[in-house]
């Protein structure tokens, strides 16, 4: 099977990264079935693909009957079973729960076509431990999208220990179709963004922690003398606190050194739900329609 712009896509999850690869995938001419059991979560994806778009026509890189079309070209669905049945490609996007991926996947080579190929858009968790969840294991891969999706032109394309070479080679080809630029690694954990970004990122909160400087110095530092457009402190934020920490259990855990050890602030800032940009207080504090980037009181 070569992937083209008449493959049936099904993705499964509505959030953040679902509906922005449900939106690339439209875009680009694909007709796209986007999955999740919440229909009000469904609905929400719409009109965040709808808002997404609206900006792009703003600034003319899409006209309105591209905007139209690539709204025409998404379809969605509660139910898993009737979402993928007729999928050559499937692209999951759920939460980075190992449990919920084995189970999703489990499902997926139940229901999808024998010949479809599963990528998962996991951020950290093995790719060869998903696929034992399958009995498809050859076609199983990684394809890790960045957020958002529709700026961000980077994908990792993330070999599992028994993919097949074709499936990489069209998973490839097709980020490329899509206009973005993969990159292909290995199966270990983290495998190469995070690997070296959440240790980043928790060396900046362990130094926020011993209070070696404040919440706007580490970011600044960051932001002026490393030439990055986010500080590393704002980046969580951004990610989600609970998703850096899951990934860095996930590095502990996987290489058991205790570099990776996550930074106790995190732990208990995540345990107290603040979560960042998602729960409206993080390093930060987040107003909704408000751009201005104010220190959270507790790091004052």
């Amino acid at each position: 099977m070569s992937i083209s712009k008449t493959t049936a896509v099904s993705v499964i999850g509505a959030g953040t990264m679902g509906n922005g690869i449900a939106h690339v995938f439209a875009q680009n001419g694909f007709k796209v079935t986007l999955v999740d059991i919440s229909m009000a979560q469904l609905d929400r994806a719409l009109i965040t693909i709808s808002k997404n778009l609206d900006r792009q026509v703003s600034k003319g890189s899409l006209t309105e009957e591209q905007k139209k079309q690539t709204l025409a070209n998404i379809s969605t669905n509660t139910s898993l079973i009737d979402g993928v049945k007729n999928a050559e490609l499937v692209v999951e996007a759920a939460t980075e729960n190992i449990g919920l991926k084995l189970k999703i996947f489990e499902d997926l080579d139940n229901y999808a076509p024998k010949s479809a190929i599963l990528a998962t858009n996991t951020s950290s968790i093995s790719v060869t431990k998903i696929a034992a969840a399958t009995n498809r294991p050859s076609k199983v891969i990684g394809m890790h999208f960045m957020n958002p999706v529709p700026v961000m032109k980077l994908v990792e394309i993330i070999n599992g220990y028994a993919t097949d070479a074709e499936v990489t080679s069209q998973i490839v080809q097709l980020s490329r179709d899509l206009g973005k630029i993969p990159c292909v690694v290995n199966d270990y954990p983290g495998f190469i963004a995070n690997r070296i970004l959440m240790p980043m990122i928790n060396e900046a909160i362990c130094s926020l922690y011993e209070s070696v400087a404040g919440v706007e110095e580490i970011d600044t530092v960051m932001k002026l003398g490393m030439a990055h457009p986010m500080g590393p402190l704002q980046l969580a934020d951004f990610i989600g606190l609970d998703v850096c920490l899951s990934i860095l259990h996930v590095l502990h855990d996987g290489f058991g050194n205790p570099k990776y050890a996550p930074c106790p602030l995190l732990v208990n800032m995540v345990t107290a739900g603040k979560l960042g940009v998602k729960s409206g207080e993080g390093f930060y504090t987040y107003t909704a329609g408000s751009k201005d980037l104010v220190v959270s009181p507790r790091f004052k």
